[in-house]
């Protein structure tokens, strides 16, 4: 009977120090899960403001006035300007 009694302690021991050790290896788990997500929001807001900072880049106003400025370039007159037409099919070759 000592050695059934003997057994069972040691499967009760076994098994409290196994819950123990998941126990701790699920809450280390959630706390990286928790600091991934932390660096996912900040990556996201960071792509937010990069695109906001793209969009502010491109527009039409700051090209032009980049182009005329810096690369001195002009629009030419509409006489000069000359319409290619597309090939039939609609698509390019």
């Amino acid at each position: 009977m000592t050695r059934l009694n003997l057994l069972l302690l040691a499967i009760v021991v076994a098994c409290a120090l196994a819950l123990v050790t998941s126990q701790h290896k699920a809450r280390r788990l959630y706390s990286e899960l928790q600091q991934q997500q932390e660096i996912a929001h900040k990556i996201d807001v960071e792509w937010g403001q990069l695109q906001l900072e793209q969009s502010a880049w491109a527009t039409r106003s700051r090209i032009e006035n980049i182009a005329t400025t810096e690369l001195h370039m002009i629009v030419p007159p509409p006489t000069r300007i000359q319409a290619v037409p597309l090939h039939a099919g609609g698509g390019m070759r």
